[in-house]
């Protein structure tokens, strides 16, 4: 079953019946910190309106998203050293288009169970991150790409 406007996470975020720590928002597009992250600086960009899924996206929108993604990448890549960062829409958990933006400490960050010898494996969810943690992260990660 498909998240509606009213009973989907993101929709609450964007409209602020939720909390969260914002890295960036305009008119059409927010970015904030996830809250499980895989790696510190795992930022999630959503749509404000309710997409449900990647392609439903208007293209303009997409674009958007994108642009800021890669202005994401280069201070990332700044901040944590590191020379590479990945880019992905998923729909994993939500329902509402949604794009991962994390710094690539290990090849492994981003990995496929295809990719895994063994058949049977145990996945666990990332552990939550610490509220004042993911504050200073959004604060110095917004700061930055305003200024880039």
């Amino acid at each position: 079953m498909t998240d509606t406007p009213t009973t989907c996470l993101f929709c609450a975020i964007a409209d602020g019946r939720l909390p969260t720590h914002l890295v960036h928002q305009d008119e059409e597009i927010m970015a904030f910190m996830d809250i499980q992250p895989i790696r510190p600086g795992h930022t999630l960009i959503i749509p404000r309106a309710h997409h449900a899924y990647f392609e439903d996206l208007p293209p303009a929108t997409a674009a958007r998203i994108v642009d800021l993604g890669q202005r994401l990448a280069r201070e990332m890549k700044r901040i944590w050293q590191v020379p590479r960062v990945a880019f992905a829409f998923t729909g994993i958990d939500v329902a509402h288009t949604h794009a991962h933006v994390f710094p690539m400490v290990e090849v492994t960050d981003v990995l496929s169970k295809r990719q895994i010898a063994e058949q049977d494996i145990t996945v666990r969810p990332m552990p939550r991150a610490e509220p004042a943690e993911l504050a200073g992260i959004a604060a110095r990660l917004a700061d930055a790409v305003r200024q880039g």
